[in-house]
């Protein structure tokens, strides 16, 4: 059979073929024989024909590589190599070398782009932005998510493999005060999935948890009670542990919000339980870090100080600057209740600085309403109305529902209290708009629910 006319292809295997003869020192009478003649690898070297699949198998045998790496300039078993080397870079993540991690990443990223392999590409972009997330990088982590989604995309891959990404970008949104977008991301690929019949469980658990967050800071307890409820009934058909520890922090603070801290604590444990085996420091400390926020809702303030600093020391550690300011700003609300006022202050004021509206806006709220309760008992009227007004506008902008009720109480009794009864009222329905049905207000209809 004639060989077919050259193309783009065909001149890139040519000089392949030329660059490994020439690396291993033969002539081309010894690739050609006995099959073919030194004139036609000539040919073939100067990219004027195309070959065949049989004379490839030939010139690779005697060039003493595979077919594969012949006809597509890939390593041989480069794609294997690349997922070994990407579940290497999780564990370091996911045992608390973020730093070796992202290195090991960003040069698997670059070793897939070379080659063209986009799946290893995107699952090493999708592994960069969790270290930026690790350290706080927020706009770091998104734009490494929205390059491994559209890696994804254009490779036309399933919504399922497409899942972690999704909740990592709405991770990252929900951080940076984004709260709707976070819950429209999560929905959006929640509906999908149910209305398609792609009930995959594993991707299912992973979009209820991660929407339980954004739920409760919006004030719609409704969905994320909802959201617990069937992440719970999907968790016995989930094979992966640590999913499931992860399931069981988040639903933890569901069980919270409906007044069951028994439940919740014991959920907490089962995940630490998990995380404890399987080294996971990042989620285990979210594990300490709940534990922390039940037994302070509970008024258990010593245990939840012990708990809150366990988290924010084996944070620090890890280098995860954004999760530690966050857990610190909760540490702070017990101190205060310990009656340790000056303490608490102390950590807040050197919070404010590294948090911001882009950056951990519903904790920087957080500290600013703290700062002016610390304020207003004791008796600095003017700077505790500043904290409450800047904990105001950083909630509005996130959207947050149910922190924006309990401010705008705080605020209108400062008003009411020093006389501005007018100032109070219009305060007071701001709050009570915002409660006026929670887990309604500012989302759409709920997304489908999968058959259990």
């Amino acid at each position: 059979m004639p060989e077919e006319p050259a193309t783009q292809d065909t001149e890139h295997v040519g000089r392949r073929v030329l660059r490994l003869r020439t690396e291993r020192g033969l002539t081309q009478r010894k690739v050609a024989e006995p099959a073919y003649t030194p004139a036609y690898i000539s040919t073939l070297e100067a990219g004027r024909v195309r070959p065949s699949e049989a004379a490839l198998r030939h010139i690779a045998e005697r060039l003493g590589v595979t077919y594969e790496e012949l006809s597509t300039g890939q390593p041989a078993h480069l794609a294997t190599d690349l997922r070994l080397r990407l579940t290497e870079a999780q564990r370091a993540l996911a045992t608390g070398a973020a730093s070796e991690a992202a290195g090991l990443y960003a040069e698997l990223a670059a070793r897939a782009e070379r080659h063209g392999l986009d799946a290893e590409r995107a699952a090493a972009e999708l592994g960069r932005g969790e270290c930026a997330l690790e350290t706080g990088e927020l706009a770091e982590a998104r734009g490494h998510f929205d390059a491994a989604d559209a890696l994804l995309v254009a490779a036309g891959a399933p919504l399922t493999q497409r899942v972690p990404v999704i909740r990592a970008r709405a991770v990252a949104h929900y951080l940076s005060g984004a709260l709707r977008y976070a819950c429209y991301l999560l929905e959006s690929a929640l509906d999908e999935l149910n209305t398609s019949g792609l009930h995959d469980p594993d991707a299912l658990v992973l979009l209820y948890t991660a929407s339980i967050a954004p739920y409760m800071d919006m004030g719609a307890h409704a969905r994320a009670a909802q959201s617990a409820e069937l992440a719970l009934a999907l968790a016995p058909r989930v094979g992966d542990p640590a999913l499931v520890a992860q399931m069981h922090r988040s639903v933890a603070r569901t069980l919270l919000a409906e007044g069951k801290v028994a439940e919740a604590d014991a959920s907490l444990a089962k995940a630490a339980e998990l995380y404890q085996h399987l080294q996971i420091r990042t989620e285990l400390a979210h594990c300490h870090w709940m534990r922390g926020y039940v037994h302070a809702q509970a008024g258990r303030l010593a245990d939840a100080e012990t708990e809150l600093r366990t988290a924010r020391d084996m944070l620090s550690a890890k280098r995860a600057t954004l999760y530690t300011q966050q857990v610190e700003v909760e540490l702070a609300d017990v101190l205060r209740q310990l009656g340790r006022p000056e303490e608490a202050a102390r950590l807040l004021r050197s919070l404010l600085g590294a948090l911001s509206p882009d950056r951990g806006a519903v904790h920087a709220a957080g500290a600013h309403r703290l700062l002016g309760l610390i304020a207003q008992e004791s008796g600095a009227v003017e700077d505790a109305e500043e904290h409450y007004v800047n904990a105001l506008s950083l909630l509005e902008r996130a959207g947050a529902a149910g922190d924006l009720a309990d401010l705008c109480r705080l605020l209108g009794d400062l008003y009411r209290r020093t006389g501005r009864i007018e100032a109070a009222l219009d305060t007071y329905r701001t709050g009570l708009g915002h409660r006026a049905a929670p887990g309604t207000t500012t989302l759409g209809p709920a997304p489908a629910r999968p058959p259990l």
